[in-house]
């Protein structure tokens, strides 16, 4: 039997109190719940993004890439940016639009998608 559809993707921090307020500003996630500083979950979309804290995650997990759709990637690189994360790097895939990588405060990967615009 094939797998279902990916429910949730996580990352596991240290702080979630701070964690928690750079990807509900920085990335303007809506917050779904938070169980104390376990767990925090967003909705991203038709997906959960959670952070975990180390005691709730897989024994020896360590961090994610999580790549998320953006639209306008200047203004959302800025707040990133402004909120203590770093854009690390960004590339151009042709007709696959471009992916841009940054590092939240934690230094935890995540990438921004821009999908490509209309044909001219």
């Amino acid at each position: 039997m094939p797998l279902g559809a990916i429910s949730s993707v996580y990352t596991v921090v240290n702080d979630m109190d701070r964690m928690q307020a750079f990807y509900a500003e920085a990335l303007e996630l809506p917050l779904s719940f938070r169980d104390r500083d376990r767990w925090c979950q967003f909705k991203a979309g038709p997906l959960a993004f959670a952070l975990s804290s180390a005691a709730e995650a897989a024994n020896e997990a360590r961090g994610s890439v999580i790549v998320f759709d953006a639209a306008d990637l200047a203004s959302v690189t800025a707040r990133i940016e402004r909120l203590g994360g770093r854009h690390l790097a960004s590339r151009d895939m042709g007709a696959h639009g471009s992916v841009a990588t940054f590092a939240d405060p934690e230094g935890n990967l995540f990438q921004l998608h821009v999908r490509p615009g209309p044909s001219a």
